[in-house]
C-alpha cells in the first residue's frame, strides 16, 4: 500500500435508545443543504434522506451527473468563490461531502453560518498523523500540512488538507457540527474500483495473486451504512466526530475473497504472497493491491481503527456477502470500458508476471 491507496483512502428506533440525552425525535421534514450530491456518495445521502421525507438543496457545479434528480432542488455554484446561490437561503442541516481545502470549507462555513443549525463534514481517517498502530479513535492527534498554505491536493497533503478543512469547520460552528472520518468507502457507485477489484477479480476465477494471510484485517465502510449514519446524525442532531468503519478484524482479506468466490460462484484459486515479496516487486508502492496493508509499517494500523463511538450512536452494518453480490450487479451494468479496465487493482498481464515470479522463488526456498 502507497500513501496515495491510503488516502484515497439496526431501526431508527433501536438506534434512537442508543443516543443518549443529544436525542432530538423528528418530528418534521428538515431542510437539508448538500455540498455536492452528485458523485459517488452524495447520490446514496440523497436517497436515504428523500426516502425519509426531508427537503434537499444541492449546490454543485452542474458537471457531474448533470440531472440526476430532477425532482430535487438543484444550486449551480463552485466552491472556488462562486457562492451567491447560497446567499440569503436558511437550512436545518449542511452536508459537506465535497470540501478538500479549507479555503473553500471557511467560504461556505462563514457564509452559512447563521443559516444552518448544523454543519456536517465529511473527512476521511487519512486526517489522523499516524495509523502505523492499532486502535485510533477519534482523539488521535490529527496531520498536518508542512506548508500551511498549500492547496494541491497530494500523496503528502491530502490527510493535512482534510484535517485543517475539519478544524474551520469545528471553529466556525463548535458543537453545532459534525465530523465524520470514514475508511475505504464501497459498494455500488464506487469507480475507484479499490474493493470492487478484488469481487470482480475473484468471478473471473482461475489462479489469483492473495496479499499477506487470509487472516489480514481490512477495513471499509459500505457507503449505504454512512448513508444511514449521516441520516441519523441530520435527524437527532448528533455531534462530534466519528469513525466509520467495520468492526476491527470482523473483516479479513480471506473473508472478503472467499465471500466473492461464494457469490460469483468462481472457481478462483487464491496464492497467498507475501509481504515481502509485494514489496519487493513495488506493487505497494503503485497501488496495484488496493484496501489491503502489511500488518506492520507506516499503516500497520490502518485496518484496526476504532468505530466504537459510532456504533454506540447507532452506526450498523451490512453484512459483507451483501456488499460484494451489490457491488458486482452494479459493476455488471457499467460501460463495457469501465468493466474491462478498472482503475485499482492488478492487470491480468502483471498478475500472471507477479505469479510467475512467485512461484520460480518458491522453488528456489
Amino acid at each position: 500500500m502507497n500513501r496515495r491507496e491510503a488516502l484515497r483512502i439496526g431501526a431508527a428506533t433501536a438506534a434512537a435508545g442508543l443516543m443518549g440525552t443529544n436525542v432530538l425525535a423528528q418530528t418534521r421534514s428538515l431542510r437539508v443543504l448538500i455540498l455536492g450530491g452528485t458523485g459517488f456518495i452524495g447520490p446514496h445521502f440523497v436517497e436515504v434522506l428523500r426516502t425519509h421525507g426531508h427537503k434537499l438543496t444541492l449546490f454543485n457545479r452542474g458537471k457531474r451527473n448533470p440531472g440526476l434528480f430532477p425532482d430535487v432542488e438543484a444550486l449551480t455554484g463552485d466552491r472556488n468563490g462562486q457562492i451567491d446561490a447560497l446567499k440569503g437561503r436558511d437550512w436545518d442541516v449542511v452536508i459537506d461531502n465535497s470540501g478538500y481545502r479549507p479555503r473553500e470549507v471557511k467560504l461556505t462555513a462563514d457564509l452559512l453560518k447563521d443559516h444552518v443549525q448544523h454543519y456536517l463534514y465529511i473527512s476521511s481517517i487519512s486526517a489522523y498523523a499516524d495509523l502505523s498502530k492499532p486502535g485510533t479513535d477519534e482523539d488521535a492527534p490529527l496531520a498536518k500540512l508542512a506548508d500551511p498554505t498549500a492547496e494541491e491536493i497530494t500523496d503528502e497533503t491530502y490527510g493535512g488538507l482534510k484535517a485543517a478543512c475539519e478544524q474551520v469547520v469545528e471553529q466556525t460552528y463548535g458543537k453545532r457540527c459534525t465530523v465524520i472520518r470514514p475508511s475505504y468507502i464501497v459498494g455500488p457507485g464506487d469507480s475507484t474500483d479499490r474493493f470492487t477489484y478484488w469481487p470482480v477479480r475473484t468471478a473471473r476465477g482461475g489462479e489469483m495473486l492473495a496479499p499477506g494471510t487470509a487472516g489480514d484485517p481490512i477495513q471499509f465502510i459500505d457507503v449505504r451504512d454512512l448513508a444511514d449514519f449521516v441520516r441519523l446524525c441530520v435527524e437527532r442532531n448528533i455531534d462530534g466526530r466519528y469513525n466509520l468503519c467495520n468492526q476491527p478484524r470482523s473483516v479479513s482479506m480471506g473473508n472478503l475473497l472467499e465471500t466473492s468466490r461464494r457469490v460469483s460462484r468462481s472457481d478462483a484459486k487464491f496464492v497467498w504472497v507475501s509481504p515481502q515479496f509485494l514489496e519487493t516487486q513495488k506493487v505497494l508502492e503503485s497501488g496495484e493491491i488496493p484496501i489491503w496493508a502489511p500488518a506492520t509499517g507506516e499503516f500497520g494500523g490502518i485496518a484496526l481503527v476504532s468505530p466504537a463511538r459510532a456504533v454506540a450512536k447507532g452506526l450498523r452494518y451490512r453484512d459483507v456477502q451483501t456488499t460484494v453480490a451489490d457491488t458486482l450487479a452494479w459493476h455488471a451494468k457499467r460501460p463495457a470500458e469501465q468493466q474491462q479496465k478498472l482503475k485499482a487493482g492488478l492487470t491480468p498481464e502483471r498478475e500472471a508476471e507477479l505469479l510467475k515470479l512467485w512461484r520460480a522463488r518458491s522453488k528456489q526456498e
